[in-house]
C-alpha cells in the first residue's frame, strides 16, 4: 500500500473528517503531520478574539503526529511561526511515497516541498484566488516569486474555479492540476434539528411567516458584516428579521449600529455541533465578504448543506461556483449596499421562493463531498513517480 504523509498546521473541522475518510477507505496509508506544535490545542482565533477548542473530534480515527514548533511567535498569521527542525527527518522515517501540503507560506512547509521534490511526488492543497489582485510592480514581484515556489509542486489540487485560474496563472497546467472540491461534513449539516431551529426561532420573536437572514462568521472588516447591517436597516421590511452570530473587533460598533431595531439579533460565536440549528432555523444565509481573502466561504457549503438560500458578494471565491442566480439565491457587487439590498428585495420578497432555493442548493452540494476529495487524492498518490 502507497504511504501519503501529510502536511498541515493544526486540526480544524473542515479537514479531519476527509482524514478520517481517508483511513476509512484504506486504499493508501496516511499519517499526517500537524506543523503547530500540541500548543496550538485550543487554537487562539484573532478573528474571534477568543481560543477556539472545536467540539467535534478533530484527532479521532486516523495516524498523526505533533511536531515541535521552535518558532519565537507561534502561529498560522505568519510564514515564521511554524518552524520544525524535526519535520523532513520525521517524514523521511516514515518512508512515505507522496506527500501532501496544505499552504507554502510556512517556512516549514516550503522547506519540505523543495526537499521532497524530485524524489517523491509532492502533492499541494490550497485556495487563493486572483479575486484581490492588483496590477503594479508588487503584483510583478508576487507573480515571479510565486511561479519559483509552485515549482517545488508535482500537482495541486484545486478547490473551484477561481482557484484553478490562480494556479494556472502561477505555472501550472491542466494535466498538473486535479479538481477536488472544498466540503463540509454535508450529512452533519443536513440531518434534522427541526425542533432546536424552531425554539431559537421562538426566543428570537420569529413568527412562522417571517424571514430570518443569517449572517455567521467573524465580525471583521473583510467580511464586511457592516454592509449587510446597514442594508438590512434599509430594507425597513417588518416581517424580516437578521441574525448575527459570531464576535470580532467589530462587534461593538456592529450593535451600535443596530442599536434600537428590534429586528437585528445577536449571538456570540457558536461551536460547530450547534451550528446546524443555527442555518436551519434561517431562510436566507448571506456572507457579504469584500476581501482581501476569502479564498473560499466554507459557511456556503454549511448552508447549503442546510437546504438553504444563498446570498454572496463577487469577492466570495465559491461564489462562481455554488451560487447562480435565481437557482439558488444571488451574488451581489461587493462593497455595494445598493446591489446587497437590491438582493435582499427580491430573495425576501416571497418566502416560498426562499424554500425552493433552498431546496436546489441542498441537490447541488451534494457532489461537493469529501469522497471527491478523497478520491482525488488516492488518484494522485497512487501515481508512479515520474
Amino acid at each position: 500500500m502507497r504511504r501519503l504523509a501529510i502536511i498541515t498546521t493544526h486540526p480544524i473541522q473542515y479537514y479531519a473528517p476527509l482524514f478520517q475518510l481517508l483511513q476509512q477507505r484504506n486504499y493508501i496509508a496516511i499519517k499526517v503531520f500537524y506543523t503547530w506544535g500540541q500548543s496550538a490545542l485550543p487554537k487562539h482565533d484573532p478573528g474571534f478574539g477568543k481560543a477556539i477548542a472545536w467540539d467535534i473530534p478533530l484527532l479521532d480515527g486516523y495516524p498523526y503526529e505533533f511536531m515541535e514548533n521552535t518558532s519565537a511567535q507561534p502561529g498560522s498569521h505568519h510564514g515564521k511561526g511554524i518552524v520544525n527542525p524535526t519535520l523532513i527527518p520525521g517524514i523521511t522515517d516514515w518512508h512515505p511515497d507522496a506527500i501532501l501540503v496544505f499552504g507554502w507560506l510556512y517556512d516549514s512547509h516550503l522547506k519540505a516541498m523543495r526537499h521532497f521534490k524530485n524524489k517523491i511526488p509532492v502533492l499541494f492543497r490550497g485556495d487563493s484566488t486572483l479575486l484581490d489582485e492588483k496590477p503594479g510592480i508588487k503584483s510583478l514581484l508576487r507573480f515571479a516569486f510565486l511561479r519559483w515556489v509552485y515549482r517545488f509542486a508535482d500537482y495541486a489540487l484545486y478547490p473551484g474555479s477561481n482557484n484553478k485560474a490562480y494556479f494556472k496563472k502561477y505555472g501550472f497546467s491542466e494535466e498538473q492540476l486535479i479538481f477536488a472540491p472544498h466540503a463540509v461534513d454535508n450529512e452533519r449539516f443536513a440531518a434534522s434539528r427541526t425542533d432546536e431551529a424552531q425554539i431559537l426561532r421562538a426566543q428570537l420573536g420569529l413568527t412562522t411567516d417571517d424571514v430570518l437572514i443569517l449572517y455567521a462568521g467573524k465580525f471583521e472588516e473583510k467580511k464586511a458584516p457592516a454592509l449587510l447591517v446597514d442594508a438590512f436597516i434599509e430594507l425597513q421590511n417588518p416581517n424580516c428579521h437578521l441574525l448575527m452570530v459570531g464576535n470580532g473587533q467589530l462587534e461593538n460598533a456592529l450593535k451600535q449600529s443596530a442599536a434600537g431595531k428590534p429586528n437585528i439579533h445577536f449571538m456570540d460565536f457558536q461551536n460547530q455541533t450547534y451550528m446546524p440549528v443555527l442555518y436551519q432555523a434561517c431562510d436566507l444565509f448571506c456572507l457579504p465578504s469584500k476581501g482581501p481573502n476569502e479564498t473560499w466561504g466554507l459557511a456556503v457549503n454549511e448552508a447549503m448543506a442546510s437546504n438553504k438560500a444563498i446570498l454572496v458578494s463577487n469577492k466570495v471565491g465559491c461564489a462562481v461556483d455554488l451560487v447562480h442566480h435565481g437557482q439558488n439565491g444571488a451574488i451581489f457587487n461587493s462593497g455595494d449596499k445598493g446591489s446587497l439590498l437590491k438582493a435582499l428585495k427580491t430573495l425576501t420578497g416571497q418566502k416560498t421562493i426562499l424554500t425552493a432555493l433552498g431546496k436546489n442548493s441542498g441537490e447541488k452540494i451534494k457532489d461537493w463531498n469529501f469522497t471527491k476529495i478523497a478520491e482525488a487524492i488516492e488518484y494522485l498518490a497512487a501515481k508512479p513517480k515520474n
